[in-house]
């Protein structure tokens, strides 16, 4: 009986790009492949060619190698038809590289690639050849270099066996084991005897979206497990075909770890079920946290591993594959040392071949990291993003640039008079830059805010970058060429953001002393995050406090379709106490309630020994404030969050909060700060957040530039720029109290503004049996009957 054919669907550029790469790894200065730039590019070209050129010219063809079906797709950049009859492939690359350095070899890649194209073309038209035709454009100095070789239709199909031929074992490998993690998939439990409260709602949500296609917005509460709810369904679609691989986004590395060990739990649990979960998985980590070597240089003469990384890599890949399914951190160095290879590249090959990558948002959002192997033209994805309301801030920053006068001014220092055409460059936009220094001064408090943008600037590091990239080309080595090299990043980035430039940004400008920074102000980052989502299938996005669901909606890109959730919490209220006290802590009565403020803190810490960590507005209302305290309640043990605390320091900071620590300790941290969301202290290790304010961002012509974006746009300047952000603070920092259905504890909001109805409004729907107090001793008597009521047998709502 004849086994029906392997079905493989693929691209042809990463087919190319998978089977025929070679070399080392070399990221000295070469130019940039500019792909910002490179659709523009394109369409001026094509658009010049005449009307025997037919761009963007789609082909579609299937080629059967062995027992391989193919299903080969891509897209020539144009097709020339001469009159006589005559066909010629054209790919255009955009480059930065020196004319000089593209020739005919500049990459036989590009060859390969076009050479796929002119396959199909000769058998979609019975033709016995075509010309194919590699076009480079350079990007600095506008030169147009082409090749042209003329290829047989045999030539051509015979290059396109023999590179299948290659990629035959992977599909095999391929194909086998799709078969063997689907059908561990459909066989996969939920890893828990019950749903939660609000559980089930979840995963069903998440799972309709993913089978249909679309965004979701979910508001889920601490306690109904978020993670396991959005990766179950997710792996269920997986294994039905309903996606490609799974994303799963986050923005610390707490949230990964919940990532893995949801993962783990699944793996467990689908052995004990009987049918062990087939799932390969991987953690993308930083490149400066996982590269071996002191000192990152790139290069194969630095680093023997990048030396022929790209002639070992596949043989690498194909066995490590085949050893494991979930590759660690501390596998990916092991094996990396074994054979030889740059743990980072390794990594991101592997990936190829993962099911879920769990990784930052940047491997998604960022322009300049996005995992550009995925993110070129998108793919069948599934999008799982955690703590979404920390993509908001972290979306306008990646989409945000500034520059320094004093980067510019420090390299034309030590570069000197020599080097002409550089120096002449530096001294052009360090004049500008000085120039923009006495607009400031002129300005209240120095500092303007420039909606127009700076056109002049622009131009002038524009031929600033192209300086560079001459320098740099002559010298590779040199001295300097560090300072020179991280210079042009910087302005490179800066003239990326620039031409993104449009109503959704401002400029921002600002002196101080000598000192003048210009900063690109992405106002609302919204069209980039649906660009981005737009190369999958579906976007899941979730949060404790993603409300109100319509701002979130509005700022990460949702779209009118986007649809949202908002889950209630899975904990019985009466295991915490939430009250709120009356008292001003505007910026203009911090001095005068400070005392009233520090009773409240003390009669609340009094009332149960444990401990307790307060959240204020700033570093120096937190100060203030423990100093005070420090003096009112001497006997009581505190400790105080630093400025700049690095990941020991944070670590040592949370230890003290231990479980089986006797008293009572008091934290007193920043609200918004690296403690006020993120940490799981549980059970005993926090029974108490009391937060003072309401957690409105600094006043400051960043924050006022958003204000009035939203204020023109949408008519919620305020809320969208202020109160919203700052709500969502304070709810992270209440989620620190409760976080399993066995604790116990309190939430005391310190602020006038929680009595008026526009703040009440965003409380979540379990904050509704907050208590009003006037007074330290009216919530000492409150908090004497929360702590002296044994707490009910039922964990979760009846």
């Amino acid at each position: 009986m004849e086994t029906e054919p392997l079905q493989i669907r693929l691209a042809v550029r990463e087919l190319v790009e998978f089977v025929l790469r070679r070399g080392s790894i070399d990221s000295r200065f070469s130019g940039f492949d500019r792909a910002n730039e490179g659709s523009r590019i394109h369409r001026k070209l094509q658009k010049a060619a005449g009307d025997s050129y037919k761009a963007e010219v789609p082909f579609k063809a299937e080629r059967t190698v062995g027992d391989v079906c193919y299903t080969l797709e891509g897209r020539a950049d144009g097709v020339i038809t001469e009159p006589d009859g005559h066909f010629t492939i054209d790919e255009i690359k955009t480059t930065g590289a020196p004319a000089e350095l593209l020739t005919a070899d500049f990459n036989p890649l590009h060859w390969a690639q076009a050479k796929c194209y002119g396959a199909f073309l000769c058998q979609r038209e019975s033709l016995p050849g075509v010309d194919i035709q590699i076009t480079y454009y350079q990007v600095d100095t506008d030169e147009i270099i082409r090749h042209r070789r003329t290829f047989s239709a045999e030539a051509l199909e015979d290059f396109l066996t023999d590179t299948l031929r290659l990629y035959t074992p992977w599909a095999h490998m391929e194909a086998a084991w799709r078969a063997t993690r689907n059908a561990s998939l459909k066989a996969l439990r939920f890893p828990f005897p019950a749903y939660r409260p609000g559980q089930y709602e979840m995963a069903g949500a998440v799972y309709r979206t993913i089978a249909g296609g679309g965004r979701l917005f979910c508001a889920a509460p601490t306690g109904i497990g978020k993670t396991v709810s959005t990766l179950f369904p997710a792996l269920k679609a997986l294994g039905e075909e309903k996606g490609e691989r799974i994303f799963y986004l986050t923005a610390k590395t707490i949230t990964r770890q919940a990532a893995e060990d949801a993962l783990a739990r699944l793996r467990v649990h689908s052995t004990s079920c009987g049918t062990p979960l087939r799932l390969k998985t991987i953690t993308l980590t930083a490149k400066d946290k996982i590269c071996p070597l002191e000192e990152r240089v790139c290069t194969p003469e630095a680093c023997p591993r990048a030396d022929g990384y790209y002639d070992r890599i596949n043989a690498a890949l194909y066995s490590f594959l085949s050893q494991t399914d979930e590759f660690t951190r501390a596998d990916i160095e092991a094996f990396a040392l074994q054979k030889q290879l740059c743990p980072f590249e390794l990594a991101l090959d592997l990936t190829n071949w993962c099911d879920c990558i769990v990784c930052d948002y940047n491997y998604l959002f960022d322009p300049v990291v996005s995992l550009k192997r995925f993110f070129t033209e998108g793919g069948d994805f599934i999008f799982l993003i955690d703590e979404a309301h920390n993509l908001v801030d972290r979306a306008r920053d990646m989409y945000s640039a500034q520059l320094l006068k004093s980067a510019v001014y420090g390299v034309k220092k030590a570069l000197g008079k020599g080097h002409r055409k550089l120096t002449a460059a530096l001294n052009k936009v360090n004049s500008e830059m000085i120039e923009l220094r006495r607009r400031c001064e002129e300005a209240d408090e120095h500092r303007l805010v420039i909606p127009e943008g700076l056109p002049e600037l622009n131009k002038l590091l524009s031929r600033l970058s192209a300086a560079c990239e001459d320098w740099l080309e002559e010298h590779r080595d040199g001295e300097l060429h560090a300072e020179v090299l991280a210079l042009y990043f910087e302005v490179h980035f800066y003239l990326r953001i620039a031409e993104l430039y449009d109503t959704n940004y401002t400029t921002l400008l600002a002196a101080f002393g000598s000192e003048v920074c210009v900063r690109l102000l992405c106002l609302d980052a919204a069209p980039f995050l649906d660009a981005s989502m737009a190369l999958g299938r579906a976007s899941i996005l979730f949060s404790a406090t993603l409300s109100p669901a319509e701002y979130f909606i509005q700022t990460l890109g949702g779209g009118p379709a986007a649809k949202a959730i908002r889950l209630q919490s899975p904990f019985s209220q009466e295991r915490l106490c939430l009250a709120a006290a009356g008292i001003s802590t505007k910026y203009t009565d911090r001095e005068r309630t400070r005392e009233s403020v520090c009773r409240l803190i003390g009669a609340a810490v009094s009332a149960h020994a444990g401990n307790y960590i307060v959240f204020l507005p700033s570093y120096k209302y937190m100060q203030d404030v423990s100093d005070e305290f420090a003096m009112m309640y001497p006997d009581v043990p505190l400790t105080v969050q630093e400025n700049g605390m690095d990941e020991d320091a944070r670590e040592a900071f949370l230890a003290q909060f231990s479980a089986d620590r006797p008293g009572t300790l008091v934290g007193f941290c920043v609200l918004g700060g690296i403690f006020a969301e993120g940490i799981d202290l549980a059970g005993d290790r926090l029974i108490g957040s009391i937060i003072v304010g309401v957690g409105l961002p600094q006043i400051g012509v960043e924050q006022n530039a958003l204000r009035d974006y939203y204020e023109d746009t949408m008519g919620m300047g305020f809320e969208y720029a202020y109160q919203y952000p700052g709500m969502n603070k304070v709810l992270q920092a209440a989620g620190r109290v409760i976080r399993t259905e066995t604790d116990r504890g309190l939430v005391l909001l310190i602020d006038s503004r929680y009595r008026i109805g526009s703040y009440r409004r965003l409380f979540p729907p379990h904050w509704s049996h907050l208590r009003r107090i006037e007074s330290a001793e009216q919530l000492s008597a409150l908090l004497a009957d929360f702590w002296a009521e044994p707490p009910s047998r039922h964990a979760f709502p009846k």
